[in-house]
């Protein structure tokens, strides 16, 4: 979701092809045979399959309206930080409260419980007096991190509603409700290997 926003941002054309994770193609394992998604393979032949990294590559080719914070700002370490955050505690606990058949271990509650106070409960609290989470501009960090805030959400979206995230919500409102969500959003025919 992020990197195809990031590739509508910047205006790059790509071929999108949509696959199915249990049947996956083998023209997509030859590109990256770790097999997970998403996998962009630019012009000259570079590989990328991270989707954060899709996007790094995305707005070094065409960043209109400076999302990306100058390189050693201290706006962008705070991105890389948040980033990280998100990308490494935080989608562990993700995966954790939206399947929890997965692990029988852990309760949910606790597990909502470490997703308040380690992420949510801090990004509601910076958007008391900003738009968005670096500053009233939206930036690579708002579309970075809101697809997984919107997973969360979505887990149990009534429990949801009903926590003190009135920032957050209002903040991943605009995104469900943006044009560049629903353009991401496109869904496509999934795509088959050739028969040979």
């Amino acid at each position: 979701m992020r990197a195809r926003c990031a590739l509508i941002y910047a205006q790059i054309g790509v071929e999108i092809r949509e696959i199915e994770l249990r049947f996956k193609p083998k023209s997509m394992l030859q590109l990256s045979p770790k097999g997970t998604v998403p996998v962009l393979l630019t012009e000259n032949q570079l590989v990328i399959d991270q989707s954060i990294d899709i996007m790094y590559w995305a707005l070094a080719q065409h960043d209109p309206e400076q999302w990306m914070p100058e390189k050693d700002s201290f706006q962008r370490l705070q991105m890389e930080d948040w980033i990280g955050i998100n990308d490494g505690p935080f989608k562990q606990l993700l995966d954790q409260y939206k399947y929890p058949e997965r692990f029988p271990d852990l309760a949910k509650t606790e597990v909502l419980e470490s997703a308040m106070n380690l992420y949510l409960l801090p990004l509601n609290q910076i958007l008391e007096n900003k738009t968005f989470l670096l500053d009233d501009k939206l930036s690579m960090l708002d579309i970075a991190i809101f697809p997984f805030i919107r997973q969360f959400a979505a887990s149990d979206s009534k429990k949801f509603h009903e926590l003190p995230l009135k920032n957050l919500s209002k903040w991943l409102n605009y995104f469900i409700l943006s044009d560049l969500f629903h353009k991401a959003m496109t869904k496509y025919p999934l795509w088959r290997d050739a028969e040979k």
